[in-house]
């Protein structure tokens, strides 16, 4: 028998990833004032992104995910999401253009603060502080001021994150979304990238595309739908007293929802099935996602499966597979076949940033753009394989041209990584590097589009 849900009973869990506050009572005040602070985020709108993402399980659509890796206080301004916004739009439409079905877009922004550690403290010669878990615990600075995990961040987590928020939902639908700028900005980056040639037949093909519908008549004056875009947030729920504070009754259904995001995910370090993460979310009515590292059998996976999602529900899991360019092929068919097996309906989802980073010669932490993509390449390779769909990619990306991947176009060396190594926590694929891997996975989309419509005449001659 399922134990009844409370937004509190995480508390009587084992927890991993968790800070250890000086001050409980002062923790204890902050999380207070929170619980009475407006929703940043509606159930109504948890629970569209809900149904598009059933579209994405039935093979119907396909989403993009990406974002900061750890949001950062210093680092709040218009220009930088403005500049992550307008690539992601940009990789959207390469995406819907090359697969035919629609995108959803779901950031990693507006809350995505807290990051777990491989170890709890750090040393830098004989002095030992706390590892940086994230602006909405600690600062990056490597003091014991900086270090001790202080209450108030999380107060200024959520300021920002309402900001940010404010900022993208009029972009989104202000017009900024402009189905026109959008196409331009994606031109301008074929025109200058010096693989610009790649990429030339999909960006004439959409911007033929693009006149025919004009001189139809159809243009972002005649349809709505051409001048803005629905856009979703999601964050990794690590912090589980603050996503407590946010959780609220939707008076319409009497569920309870986190509205610190529309969708939350639980990372491959605090999946454990019996402890506080998978309880608190087991009970939240969003969308879940679920990180799948090499470790996660298939036995544990129908496992948190039957915890998270008992109803079947399409639309309600996210499974966000982080393997590492060379064990894909070894790990994703076992999961696959046991999700099919049991009849479960899930989105697959490639997050191929966390199992390809490697430390530099010159001591920088990057990720090679060779092993991003082969990793994406092998994830459609297994689905291909087993007649399931590849739902869509999970990265941490910026709108910036920093250097913290090597390799793409651009061909960023070791020795380049100096030049704009900005990043708080783990390294982020440039907005080049972002396209670029927007227009390789659009082939990818291609390939899969034209051997269904191949099976199709096939099948109905059986």
């Amino acid at each position: 028998m399922i134990k009844a849900w409370t937004p509190d009973g995480w508390r009587a869990k084992p927890i991993e990833q968790v800070p250890v506050y000086t001050d409980p009572a002062a923790l204890a005040a902050v999380e207070e004032r929170i619980s009475t602070y407006p929703p940043l985020v509606f159930a109504g709108e948890a629970r569209k992104l809900k149904q598009g993402l059933a579209r994405v399980a039935a093979g119907e659509a396909f989403l993009l995910q990406g974002g900061d890796c750890a949001e950062s206080f210093a680092e709040h301004r218009a220009d930088n999401i403005r500049d992550f916004f307008r690539v992601f739009l940009q990789m959207a439409v390469v995406l819907t253009f090359a697969g035919g079905v629609p995108v959803l877009k779901v950031g990693r922004i507006a809350g995505q603060f807290a990051k777990p550690r491989s170890a709890p403290t750090e040393k830098s010669g004989d002095i030992v502080l706390p590892s940086y878990r994230g602006d909405i615990i600690n600062g990056i600075d490597f003091d014991e001021a900086s270090r001790n995990p202080d209450p108030n961040r999380i107060e200024m987590a959520y300021r920002q994150s309402a900001a940010t928020l404010n900022l993208l939902r009029a972009f989104a639908q202000g017009g900024y979304a402009n189905l026109d700028h959008v196409h331009q900005w994606m031109l301008g980056f074929v025109g200058e990238s010096p693989q610009g040639h790649r990429y030339q037949e999909l960006a004439d093909r959409i911007s033929e595309t693009m006149d025919f519908m004009r001189a139809c008549g159809v243009d972002a004056d005649t349809v709505p739908q051409l001048r803005s875009t629905d856009f979703f947030t999601s964050h990794e729920a690590l912090l589980l007293g603050f996503e407590q504070a946010m959780t609220r009754i939707d008076s319409t259904s009497g569920n309870w929802y986190a509205t610190s995001g529309h969708m939350v995910w639980i990372g491959d370090r605090t999946r454990q099935p019996d402890h506080a993460h998978i309880e608190y979310c087991r009970g939240i009515k969003n969308p879940i996602g679920l990180k799948c590292g090499p470790s996660l059998s298939p036995e544990g996976l129908i496992e948190l499966i039957n915890i998270l999602n008992p109803d079947n529900e399409p639309g309600r899991l996210t499974l966000i597979c982080r393997f590492g360019a060379d064990n894909v092929a070894d790990k994703l068919p076992a999961l696959v076949r046991a999700v099919e097996r049991e009849g479960r309906s899930v989105v697959w989802s490639c997050d191929p940033m966390h199992g390809n980073t490697i430390k530099a010669a010159s001591g920088y932490k990057t990720r090679p753009f060779e092993l991003v993509l082969r990793e994406v390449e092998n994830f459609f390779a297994v689905h291909r394989a087993e007649g399931t769909h590849p739902g869509g990619v999970h990265i941490e990306m910026t709108g910036k041209n920093v250097t913290e991947c090597t390799g793409g176009a651009r061909a960023i060396s070791d020795a380049d990584l100096k030049d704009r190594y900005h990043t708080h926590c783990d390294p982020r694929l440039n907005a080049d590097q972002s396209l670029e891997l927007a227009f390789l996975i659009a082939e990818l989309l291609k390939r899969d589009r034209r051997e269904q419509a191949r099976r199709k005449p096939a099948a109905a001659n059986a």
